[in-house]
């Protein structure tokens, strides 16, 4: 064999071997950016949840509420409506039937 074979093998080989080694450095990056996003989508879908959870329940706090001011402004309608009766006279009363 003669040295330029040698060299043009060697450097052959070399390269082989370097190409080897930046795959396996990119596919372990790969790997590793993978692993990353994976743990971003849990944080993410754990957060959401939760977030979900709190407006729920800030949706029922505010039907609550919203349902006693309901309740509370039937009670101020039936009592204005006893106050009605009570104070105003009936129009029809005061005119006789002809």
């Amino acid at each position: 064999m003669s040295e330029q074979s040698k060299w043009t093998v060697g450097s052959a080989l070399g390269l082989g071997v370097l190409l080897i080694a930046l795959f396996a450095n990119f596919n372990a990056r790969f790997d590793e950016q993978s692993a990353q996003i994976a743990d971003l989508r849990t944080d993410l879908a754990g957060r959401i949840a939760d977030l979900r959870a709190e407006v729920r329940d800030d949706f029922r706090r505010l039907d609550d509420r919203l349902r006693a001011v309901e309740i509370a402004f039937g009670k101020v309608d039936q009592r204005l409506l006893t106050l009605e009766r009570i104070l105003i006279p009936d129009p029809d009363a005061g005119v006789p039937d002809e």
